[in-house]
């Protein structure tokens, strides 16, 4: 498993998710008692980078280091970045103006909606035998692993292989009266957009929620599926095959 890879996959399909569990779990907006804005930036040195905002019960992740941040988390490596996730590390704070109400938010609130994100993503029997709960953690999932299979065609070796394949397009992955993920291809770079593409240029649909959710726990076998329209597959079936070879290596890295 790659480090660096590995914590592109953290950074934007972990704590990215964040921005879908305050969309669609009211009581997650409810652990942010912050009454202004706080916004944090995480500085990996030769990994990611990304500002998080936080205000009004939301949170929005930008890919760099945006100037008026109020509190910069430091990591010296990709590994201790992935550490810090693992809850087994901490990274440097480094304060600006508001920085001290910023670390008390990272110390308190921001705990709590990872927390709150873990029990989702992480979910018990238990837990998914609720209707609701289930549905909130297969649409974070499918999230979750949209954008990571564009972390592993980017960054992971084996993953760059199969994106060298790949031609320019938009792939539909998708829940079938549900929501979708695009994941879009320019010169065999892919990028992750939290919906639908309105021209896809292949698709892979589930037919239901319940089948994601079987398909994401492994109870179901993906070509099974297939076989029995189930999955519904379309369009370029090239770009469909070298994606589905990125989406193999998936559990890899978020199983770690």
């Amino acid at each position: 498993m790659d480090q660096k890879t590995l914590a592109y996959i953290n950074m934007h399909a972990v704590i990215g998710a964040l921005e879908n569990l305050c969309e669609l779990d009211p009581e997650a907006g409810k652990l942010m008692t912050n009454q202004k804005p706080v916004v944090v930036a995480w500085d990996v040195a030769g990994g990611p980078k990304a500002t998080l905002t936080f205000a009004n019960g939301r949170m929005r992740q930008d890919t760099g280091i945006l100037p008026k941040h109020h509190l910069k988390m430091k990591c010296n490596s990709c590994a201790q970045f992935n550490q810090v996730v693992a809850g087994t590390a901490n990274p440097v704070p480094v304060p600006k103006g508001g920085g001290v109400a910023a670390l008390k938010f990272m110390l308190n609130d921001f705990k709590s909606l990872t927390d709150r994100l873990e029990t989702y993503l992480r979910a018990t029997p238990e837990a998914l035998a609720d209707p609701a709960f289930s549905t909130i953690s297969t649409k974070l999932m499918l999230n979750v692993i949209g954008v990571a299979i564009s972390q592993i065609g980017d960054y992971d070796p084996v993953g760059k292989f199969s994106a060298k394949y790949i031609t320019d397009g938009d792939v539909q992955i998708s829940i079938k009266d549900d929501l979708g993920v695009t994941i879009r291809v320019k010169n065999h770079f892919l990028t992750t957009i939290k919906q639908r593409p309105e021209t896809p240029s292949a698709i892979m649909e589930f037919e239901s929620l319940e089948l994601a959710r079987a398909l994401f726990d492994g109870k179901v076998n993906a070509m099974s599926c297939i076989g029995q329209g189930q999955i519904v597959m379309g369009g370029k079936i090239n770009m469909l095959d070298n994606v589905n070879r990125i989406l193999d290596r998936v559990p890899l890295y978020l199983a770690s």
